[in-house]
């Protein structure tokens, strides 16, 4: 029979814990310490590098273990939250002093990468969305929420559109239904962060009941959402998710809203990543972002990151926006004073967030009070400026004078960051606790007197009153002057160089001190805490202030960049015509070195007359700047942003698809071709006569008849079928798609030109009408300092295919004739031959595997090559 283990009574309910949420680290309180142990202390160990101990776990056996100090909790749970882990924070429920058994503990929270609240875990300038996808029946339906911020949206659709959102979105957790990884993976990918739920979380009475009992509300036709039925789906498991990780303080979450497709225009995950929107694809660029976010608030970033993902379709929205940019362009002085009082707001979407939480510190409380008083200059310059836009701003800001003199009359101005510091409460908020300070204040002051008093009666000059946590206030004596001391003051410790006495007036003072102490600590809690209850009822109107504040962050951070990058006021209309006069590259410029100006293009597309341009030119001649410069000014535009041109006539554009570079797929192991080619077939399948659409380089990862006939037959479907017939950039280096020019109507040849002098090339980076025959990618070669035999032997190539092709036309065979070097002279490949026999002995020569023959095979493959010559 197995000897039972026996383990210490803590042990046992730390396993007993542990049960609940096996795959979360858990973070056990164990005095002033947070301890992790067994599994979950090696993980934390390496994770937080701290070092890995033992516990005594019962019957001489030891456990490993590892802990940090519970007031380092905010340094140390963003490390394991960052690196991907759950973490349940189990607390003492009771307090140790008042109890000889084992204290109590419990989970008070399951942090998780998606459900986090502590400002160490979050970034300011993006949001933290958990989200939630139920794979339905005929949709597919996804959910967001931004428990930090209190945002809560949905949507349903295609699994595409889906794919789209958690792209645009980001969020840091994902839930599904467990057992749907496969089709999860097959859809989405496996670059976030995921967790599965049981099934029965997935069920429209479920998510519709925690739905209706969270919002108190019959139905959710005020939301815009009730007919969403895979939506819903995917919101209440989001609910029952936070049920699950002890969230139950959600008032913040005050509406569920509906993304809706329509008011948006389309950019699909490899489109946001090609045009470097939000984030650079090399390690030192920068994006699009990183260019106009000028923003001061945190609220601000966040909602800019989302405009930028999210462009609007339709004109009078855009140009409202675009009225508001115009107005602070105009008024530097309301720009500068609007820029003043943002600076003064700080996150208050997040703030007011914690207050709904419980988890608001007193100085958080403190600049709620002040964003609320930057508010009310702010609401009076909005109310009188003569923009429309702006003055509906102003109205929608709520002042909350009730809550902000609450707060003014309540907390002193400067509190400290932790409630148990003390001194929170301000003086005159209540007769009591005024009273027990008045007491603490002059007890203390009194201690000074008998150390005064007894020095003097004594005649001890170094006679001092001190106070420590073991026996409370004591009076302390150094040896020499030991034989002074009364006969009833009483010896309590004592030192190398002196001794400590208590005395019957002192206990006596202690605990009427001590006791005032307990007392204040006490009231200020219950004060403070009604104050931050009493903030709930202010949540709605305080986000709809964080909301105009971040619009009017975002619309002054466009005036900002707009005036610091010489950009213009673009005009948006309901046409098909994009004119884009000296269009500039937003981000590239910002990287050109000192004194080297960006070369300015213009570029005009339509649907009647120059619907398609083909771009040819060589290689680092700036075709792909012009192509991202292109889509990049008209998305720009689509936010309200000013842009960097002359001018800009942007007929409004629904859908922006981009066939630029080899994507992520690669290293999952689909070819350059595949790659290119399901991206391309994306895009023909949604493609409609309102998108712009960019192919850079179609069909490279082929042959190079093969990508010429691929790209001819996509450029005649863009440009014959009705409902296809988008507004193109196709730049290519197959010059054989110039052809093309002559027999469509709406095509037009460019090419990007360059200079060649003195046998070497300068990039003019100008677009010029007509199409390029020169590639220069020899010279493109020679400048990355390719050794020069191989530039030399390249040119001699080069001018043996031109010549050959030049005989032989467009239909010649791609193994054009190329002579090799020999030291007696020069001769032609046989392999160009037409004789069948040497054609079968190069077949036989081309599938060698060279690399795995054994002498003895290659013996054997050269008389087999022999049999066939003998065999002629």
């Amino acid at each position: 029979m197995a000897k039972e283990i026996v383990m210490t009574p803590m042990m046992k309910q730390f396993m007993s814990l542990k049960a609940k949420h096996p795959d979360a680290i858990m973070l056990f309180r164990c005095g002033d310490f947070y301890e992790t142990y067994s599994e979950d202390a090696v993980i934390a160990s390496q994770i937080l590098g701290i070092t890995l101990t033992k516990r005594a776990n019962g019957q001489e056996k030891t456990i490993e273990m590892a802990g940090f100090p519970h007031h380092a909790l905010d340094t140390y749970l963003p490390k394991l939250i960052r690196s991907g882990k759950r973490v349940a924070i189990c607390d003492q429920l009771e307090d140790p002093k008042l109890t000889k058994k084992l204290v109590k503990r419990g989970i008070t929270e399951l942090v998780t990468p998606g459900v986090a609240i502590n400002d160490n875990v979050l970034s300011y300038k993006e949001n933290n969305f958990l989200a939630a996808v139920y794979f339905g029946k005929g949709a597919c339906g996804v959910a967001f929420l931004d428990i930090s911020t209190g945002e809560f949206l949905t949507a349903e659709g295609t699994f595409d559109y889906v794919d789209k959102l958690l792209g645009s979105f980001a969020p840091k957790e994902i839930l599904f239904e467990r057992g749907k990884r496969t089709l999860f993976e097959a859809n989405f990918g496996n670059r976030f962060y995921t967790y599965e739920l049981d099934d029965w979380v997935f069920t429209e009475d479920s998510a519709r009941g925690k739905l209706l009992k969270h919002f108190e509300t019959k139905n959710l036709k005020g939301f815009g959402v009730e007919h969403l039925k895979n939506g819903i789906i995917a919101s209440g498991a989001i609910l029952q998710y936070l049920d699950l990780t002890q969230h139950d303080q959600i008032a913040h979450i005050t509406s569920l809203s509906r993304i809706e497709e329509d008011r948006y225009v389309r950019l699909d995950k490899f489109t946001v990543r090609s045009l470097e929107l939000l984030s650079s694809m090399t390690d030192d660029g920068i994006s699009l972002l990183d260019v106009i976010d000028k923003t001061v608030s945190p609220m601000g970033s966040r909602l800019l990151r989302r405009w930028i993902v999210f462009p609007l379709k339709n004109e009078k929205s855009i140009d409202e926006r675009l009225e508001v940019v115009e107005y602070f362009f105009r008024e530097p002085e309301f720009r500068n004073f609007i820029q003043d009082k943002l600076h003064e707001i700080g996150d208050l979407e997040r703030i007011i967030s914690k207050a709904a939480v419980g988890r608001i510190s007193p100085r958080e409380v403190v600049q709620l009070k002040i964003a609320l008083q930057a508010i009310e200059p702010m609401k009076n310059a909005c109310l009188h400026t003569d923009n429309e836009s702006l003055r509906r701003m102003g109205e929608n800001l709520n002042l909350c004078m009730t809550v902000r003199e609450k707060i003014a009359k309540e907390l002193v101005d400067y509190p400290p960051v932790m409630l148990n510091k003390g001194d929170v409460i301000a003086n005159g908020v209540d007769a009591e606790l005024d009273e027990l300070r008045r007491i603490s204040r002059s007890g203390k002051d009194y201690l000074l007197q008998i150390q005064q008093r007894e020095s003097e009666r004594t005649g001890i000059p170094s006679l001092k009153v001190a106070y420590n946590n073991v026996f409370g206030y004591y009076i302390e004596v150094r040896n020499a002057h030991k034989e002074k001391v009364p006969q009833e003051w009483i010896r309590k410790q004592t030192l190398v160089n002196a001794e400590r006495y208590i005395t019957q007036e002192l206990k006596a003072y202690e605990e009427k001190i001590l006791g005032a102490e307990e007392k204040i600590q006490s009231l200020e809690y219950k004060i403070y805490n009604d104050l931050v209850l009493s903030l709930g009822e202010f949540i709605p109107a305080i986000q709809i202030d964080a909301a105009q504040v971040a619009r009017l962050d975002c619309l002054l951070a466009f005036a900002n960049v707009a005036e610091a990058n010489r950009y213009i006021r673009p005009v948006v209309e309901n046409s098909d015509v994009l004119d884009i006069k000296q269009g500039r590259h937003p981000v590239i410029e910002q990287q050109m070195p000192v004194g080297e100006k960006y070369i300015a293009n213009d570029v005009y597309l339509d649907t009647a007359t120059q619907q398609i341009m083909i771009i040819t030119g060589p290689n680092m001649a700036g075709k792909s700047a012009l192509l991202r410069q292109t889509a990049l000014i008209t998305l720009m535009a689509q936010i309200g942003c000013f842009v960097p041109a002359e001018s800009a006539r942007i007929g409004l554009v629904d859908k922006v698809f981009t066939r630029v570079g080899a994507s992520d797929n690669i290293s999952m192991g689909e070819s350059t071709f595949m790659v290119e080619m399901n991206e391309a077939a994306s895009i023909l399948n949604n493609i409609s006569p309102k998108s712009l659409v960019l192919f850079d380089e179609l069909g490279r990862g082929t042959s190079t008849y093969d990508g010429i006939s691929i790209a001819w037959a996509i450029i005649e479907h863009i440009h014959e079928y009705p409902k296809a017939r988008a507004r193109t950039l196709f730049a290519t280096h197959y010059h054989e798609l110039n052809e093309m020019e002559k027999s469509f109507a709406r095509i037009r040849n460019y090419n990007v030109a360059v200079k060649e002098v003195d046998n070497k090339v300068i990039f003019l980076r100008k677009l010029q009408k007509g199409g390029s025959e020169h590639s220069f990618g020899i010279h493109v070669a020679k400048m990355a300092g390719m050794p020069k035999s191989i530039v030399e032997r390249a040119n001699e190539i080069l001018h043996q295919l031109e010549n050959s092709t030049s005989r032989e036309g467009l239909g010649s065979s791609s193994d054009s004739v190329v002579r090799t070097k020999q030291e007696d002279g020069i001769q032609l490949s046989f392999f160009q031959l037409d004789d069948p026999v040497l054609c079968q002995i190069r077949d036989e020569i081309l599938n060698l595997e060279v690399d795995h023959l054994t002498p003895i095979e290659a013996l054997n493959k050269l008389n087999d090559i022999k049999k066939i010559v003998k065999g002629k």
